[in-house]
This record gives structure tokens, sequence and C-alpha cells, in this order.
């Protein structure tokens, strides 16, 4: 009987221990862990905005000051002759090791021509649009002068309205070819004046007769050239305006011109922009940089039409993931500040005395 008791004694005593959970809500929900070494936030993103400013003078000084092309060259010239050693021990005693600095892959102008230099264009800032004056302007020299030679088969006069020009001069445009469709009711095909969902009219019926009045070569298209090239519009602009005389030792054959962007050099295409060359309409300046810089343009929408667009679309965007963002946040601390402010505490019950 007193081992039974003792027992029961024992077992009531064990579960009066258990630990019993309460939440009692703490009045500041921003506390600071006490191993932080700051005092607070606001001297953590003190000490975060310090480190960054100094990290970034650091760097801009070793860079400038420590880390020049001639305080390097000394020791690319001893890494270099280290590892030309090392290899050619490895090459005595049979092995071959590939180390690095031994091998230099050199851009080679005669294979992929001379890099184009970066210009400013308006339209690449993130909030800028294109500058839709000088695509109009644009398209004037590709009708007048480009269209000769060049087509451009995914450019449509429907995509010329609201961007160049209005609905009633597209279609004017349009009207001035014909094109052939059919057949009619007794099947035979016509020939009709264009509308607006006809296609840039094709200088050559076909790639044969193209390259039979250029001498052999194929005029590109010119719907996604800036695309399809490196460089985009400077690439465009460069070659436009990069002819010139081939420098000594290099022969030109008869027919091709000297181009420096071009790869190879040799272009069968000749210079086509020149000093007053397009008479614009609106009364712009038409020397050859402006001639040059507006077809760029338009060449450059007609690669990007999406281009206005889509920045619209990315700021509309931002903005609204902003807005979202904000939301989130505060729903965040207000589903969970109860829980993350909580204390835990133990209340052990009194234990019976016998």
């Amino acid at each position: 009987m007193l081992s039974r008791l003792s027992t029961t004694t024992a077992l009531r005593a064990a579960s009066s221990l258990r630990p019993t959970l309460t939440s009692t809500p703490i009045r500041s929900l921003t506390t600071t862990p006490a191993s932080s070494p700051f005092a607070d936030r606001r001297a953590a993103v003190t000490w975060l905005a310090k480190a960054a400013a100094g990290s970034l003078v650091a760097g801009y000084t070793l860079s400038e000051y420590v880390f020049t092309d001639e305080r390097l060259a000394p020791v690319n010239e001893a890494v270099y002759n280290v590892a030309q050693a090392v290899s050619k021990k490895a090459k005595e005693m049979g092995l071959e090791v590939k180390l690095p600095f031994l091998e230099a892959h050199a851009f080679s102008m005669p294979d992929h021509g001379l890099h184009p230099p970066h210009y400013p264009w308006d339209h690449y800032g993130w909030n800028k649009t294109f500058d839709h004056a000088s695509l109009r302007r644009g398209f004037q020299v590709y009708k007048e002068v480009c269209s000769a030679c060049h087509s451009m088969d995914y450019i449509h006069y429907r995509n010329l309205v609201g961007v160049t020009h209005t609905e009633a001069e597209a279609k004017a445009l349009a009207a001035e070819y014909e094109y052939k469709d059919g057949p009619n009711d007794v099947g035979e095909y016509f020939m009709r004046p264009g509308k607006l969902t006809d296609a840039m009219p094709r200088p050559y019926p076909n790639e044969e007769a193209a390259r039979a009045a250029n001498g052999g070569a194929y005029p590109p298209d010119l719907s996604c050239i800036s695309r399809a090239r490196h460089g985009d519009e400077n690439y465009i602009f460069s070659l436009l305006l990069g002819y010139c005389d081939p420098p000594a030792g290099i022969n030109i054959r008869e027919g091709l011109h000297y181009n420096p962007y071009f790869p190879g050099g040799a272009i069968a295409m000749a210079r086509s922009i020149f000093d007053e060359c397009v008479e614009y309409e609106d009364g712009t300046e038409n020397n050859a940089s402006q001639i040059a810089k507006d077809v760029s343009t338009f060449l450059g929408w007609a690669s990007y039409p999406e281009h206005d667009e889509r920045k619209k679309m990315g700021m509309k965007f931002l903005v609204m993931s902003g807005i979202l963002m904000g939301f989130t946040v505060w729903w965040k601390r207000f589903r969970w500040s109860y829980i993350k402010s909580r204390k835990i505490v133990y209340k052990p019950s009194k234990v019976e005395q016998i």
C-alpha cells in the first residue's frame, strides 16, 4: 500500500513539472539580439553605407593608381616566363600540360571586321523611346536609297501606322505600288493597288535576279539587319560612313569596296550615303551623318518594333511590383508580429505534499 502511494505521488510530481506555454505580447517589435555588434538598426545601416563608400574609393584608387598596366607588366611577364618554363619542363618529361598565360586569342579584323564604336543613341536610355521624327526620315532614306537593292519582307505598311505615318499616309504609300493577287472568279491572276496588309515591295523577284544585278553579291533583307549584326545601330551607322581607301598592302579586286567595319574588309555595296542625297520633307539638315543616323534608327526600330511598348510595360511592372512588395511586407509583419514577439514562460505547478 505504501509503495503504491509513493508511486502515485512521484507520477503527480513529474506531471506537474511539465512546462506550460503561454503567449504574452511584447510591446516592442524591433528587438536587437544580444550577440549583435551594433547598438541598433541605424548603426548597422550607417556602418554598411561607410563600408560601401570605402570599398568604392579603395577599388577606384587601386585600379587607377596601383594596379596599372605599367605596374602589372613586369608581373605578367614573370608569370608568363614561369608558365613557359613549367610547360617546357613537362614536355621534356613526356607530359603535355596546358597552362594559362601561354595562348592568346586575338580579335581578327579581317575575319570579323573592325569593332564599331558605341554612339549615344537617344533610345538607349531605360526610360527613352525612339525618336519618331527620325524614324519617319529614316523610312524616307530607305525608300529613296536603300529600297533599290534591299528588301524588307517582314515590315508591312500597317506597321508604319502610328509610328512614322498616319493611317491615310500609309494607305497612300501602299497604293503607289501594284501587287499580284488572285485568282479571280475566272481563275486568273491580276494586279491591284497595295493595301496596309501588304509587305514592302521587293526590288528583285528572286535571289538569282538579285545576284545577277549585283555582280554575284546578294543584298540582305533589312527587316532584322540590326538584330542580326553585332553592334546593332552602331554597326549600321559605322558601315554606312566607314568607306575609305584600303591601307598599304591590301588589294581590293574590281567590283568591291574597302570598308574596315565589314567582315573581310571588302564589300560589294558601294557607298550610297552622301551629303544632300536625300531632301528631307521636314527641312532637317541632310548631311551624310544625319542621313546615316536616321536610317540606322529606322532599321533599329524594324528589328525591335516592340521597343517602346516593352519599356512602357516594364515601367508599369516595376511600379506595380513596388506597390505589391509594400503590401507583402506589411502583411507579413501584421500576420507574424504576434508569433515573433511572444515569450515562452514556464509555470511549474505545486507538488502535492503527502
